[in-house]
């Protein structure tokens, strides 16, 4: 749902996140239009949960970074803009120090969607955009029904997208060198 009556900011989706009466609220901002999303059901949060676990342990196990679930992504020169990718990695050359409070202000360099009954897949494929046009490098949109995943990236300065089905796997590429994510394994566990 689009909540269009001014133009949001970060620190608006902040304040509006602290209030009691917002806890099951989630909000992003796209160019200032603020989006509030209804609570992942259990088929989105099983595969969210699985990426970000065998994702995490990768990064965990050889000090790569940082692996998040459902945090606020803004970049730093755009505070009307804040994506909550359902799983996302930085790397630890982005991610120094003790994770923060707040917001992170940068794009992942992975961010995770998973298509899900509340939105619909031209929704992730404009958050996509807007993940890479602001620094991510790779986004994997998850489609649980078709057991696939949309892997988005700039390729000579241009986005481009491959499907990758469920009998393939994903790549972390140059971004986690040495990831690989069985989709056939994925999916089986859900």
């Amino acid at each position: 749902m689009i909540v269009r009556d001014r133009v949001y900011t970060v620190d608006d989706v902040w304040k509006l996140a602290q209030l009691p009466e917002n806890e099951a609220e989630r909000y992003y901002l796209i160019d200032g239009e603020l989006f509030v999303t209804m609570s992942p059901g259990e088929l989105h949060g099983a595969l969210a949960s699985e990426i970000a676990r065998l994702m995490g342990n990768f990064v965990v196990e050889r000090d790569l970074g940082r692996v998040t679930v459902e945090t606020g992504y803004f970049p730093s020169d755009d505070r009307r803009t804040l994506l909550l990718p359902d799983v996302a990695f930085r790397s630890r050359s982005r991610a120094p120090g003790s994770a923060r409070i707040g917001f992170v202000p940068q794009m992942p360099d992975i961010a995770v969607e998973v298509l899900s009954p509340s939105n619909t897949l031209p929704e992730l494929r404009r958050k996509a955009e807007v993940y890479l046009r602001h620094g991510a490098t790779l986004v994997w949109l998850v489609n649980p029904s078709e057991k696939s995943v949309e892997v988005w990236r700039f390729t000579d300065d241009e986005l481009t997208s491959e499907t990758v089905g469920p009998a393939g796997a994903l790549s972390g590429e140059s971004v986690l060198p040495g990831f690989t994510l069985d989709l056939s394994r994925l999916f089986a566990r859900i």
